[in-house]
């Protein structure tokens, strides 16, 4: 029988925990919440919800794919000439090891997420 302990049917529907501000920001006030819906040594699968704010991202020692169901932003990723992502529900965005950005949300942002540490050598 398959665990499906993590199965949620809406993500925009599921209560989260009580938000904490997000630390590092460097405009507004943004808080954020998680909820983990599966964790193990290798792998974390969750959702993810941030207020309107400005703040630095980074992926170290593990990859990330977010998938957006709500809200709107940006995320620019650090580089020669960094172009600026949209976010919006749909979107969909993975990030990998020393990925490193600026994130600027705009109307509060859900997603799910998947975080994995690749042990390949």
């Amino acid at each position: 029988m398959p665990d499906i302990s993590g199965y949620v049917r809406d993500a925009n529907s599921v209560r989260l925990p009580d938000p904490t501000p997000r630390a590092g920001a460097t405009a507004g006030e943004p808080v954020e919440s998680t909820l983990v819906l599966h964790r193990d040594e290798h792998l974390e699968i969750g959702i993810w919800e941030c207020s309107p704010g400005r703040f630095p991202g980074a992926r170290v020692g593990y990859n990330e794919l977010m998938v957006f169901v709500k809200g709107a932003g940006t995320i620019t990723p650090a580089g020669a000439e960094p172009l600026p992502l949209p976010l919006a529900p749909g979107t969909v965005y993975p990030t990998l090891d020393g990925w490193v950005a600026e994130w600027d949300v705009t109307e509060t942002v859900r997603k799910v997420y998947v975080i994995w540490n690749d042990t390949r050598a």
